[in-house]
C-alpha cells in the first residue's frame, strides 16, 4: 500500500484497509497455480478461472486421461472460495498446488457491511473494483437471511468507495402486547400498541445488535 504522502504501509488485515482516496497505489500477491484434472472437466474450470481473474498459461496432456492447466492469479481470489469451487465443478477429480509470487498492482476497494449503522469488521473485505455491487448484494442478503430477527427494526447495508451500495431492511420482531385483551376497551389496545412503538424507537437509537457467533460461521461457509 501506497499512501498520497508516499508512506508505504503493508495491510494485514480487510477492516484496516483505508479508505478510498487515501493512498496511491495497492499492490497485492499473485499466485502461480497448476490445476490438474480429467479433459471432461476442462472448460468449466475455464470458466472459474475467468471468473477468478485468472491469467491462463500453457496447458497440456499427460499420464493416463490427465490434463495440466497452468495459470495465475491474485491470492484473494485463490482464496475467494475457489478451492471449494474447483472441488464442486469437477466432483473432486481435480488437483491443485500453488506457489506465492510477485506483487502486482491491484484495482481494490474495502467493502463494509454495517448492522445498525455500525461496521462490522469482521465482515469487512477487500474486493476487487469490478465485482464491488455484486459482492456487496451478496454479503447484505447472505446477512439478513442468516441474522435473527431483534427487537427493533435493522438495516443491513453494504458500503463501498464511499457510498451505500446495497441495503435491506430487517422487520423487527413482533410481539402482540395486547393479544391477552379480548374484546374491550379498543382505545386500551391502541395505547399498549402504541407505548411498544415508542419502546421499540427507543431501543432503535441506543441499543446495539449482537450477532451470534453461529451467524459468522454460516456466512464465511457460504
Amino acid at each position: 500500500m501506497i499512501y498520497q504522502n508516499e508512506e508505504k504501509k503493508t495491510i494485514y488485515s480487510p477492516a484496516l484497509f483505508p479508505d478510498q482516496g487515501a493512498y496511491r497505489e495497492v499492490r497485492e500477491p499473485w499466485a502461480s497455480v497448476v490445476i490438474i484434472t480429467p479433459p471432461d472437466y476442462v472448460g468449466a474450470i475455464m470458466q472459474i478461472l475467468f471468473e477468478h481473474e485468472a491469467e491462463i498459461g500453457d496447458s497440456s496432456i499427460f499420464g493416463e486421461n490427465r490434463v495440466s492447466i497452468s495459470s495465475k492469479m491474485p491470492l484473494r481470489e485463490l482464496m475467494r472460495n475457489f478451492f471449494d469451487r474447483l472441488k464442486s465443478i469437477s466432483s473432486g477429480f481435480a488437483s491443485l498446488s500453488y506457489e506465492i509470487e510477485e506483487s502486482r498492482k491491484a484495482e481494490v476497494a474495502r467493502l463494509d457491511i454495517l448492522v445498525a449503522g455500525e461496521p462490522v469488521p469482521a465482515l469487512a473485505k477487500v474486493v476487487s473494483l469490478r465485482r464491488v455491487n455484486e459482492e456487496a448484494e451478496s454479503a447484505v442478503e447472505k446477512l439478513f437471511s442468516a441474522l435473527p430477527k431483534q427487537l427493533f427494526e435493522v438495516k443491513i447495508q453494504g458500503r463501498a468507495l464511499g457510498r451505500i451500495i446495497s441495503s435491506r431492511t430487517l422487520k423487527a420482531l413482533r410481539k402482540d402486547v395486547a393479544g391477552y385483551l379480548y374484546g374491550g376497551d379498543i382505545t386500551r389496545k391502541m395505547k399498549l400498541r402504541e407505548k411498544q412503538k415508542k419502546g421499540k424507537k427507543r431501543m432503535k437509537m441506543a441499543g446495539k445488535v449482537n450477532i451470534p457467533q453461529e451467524v459468522f460461521l454460516k456466512i464465511m461457509k457460504e
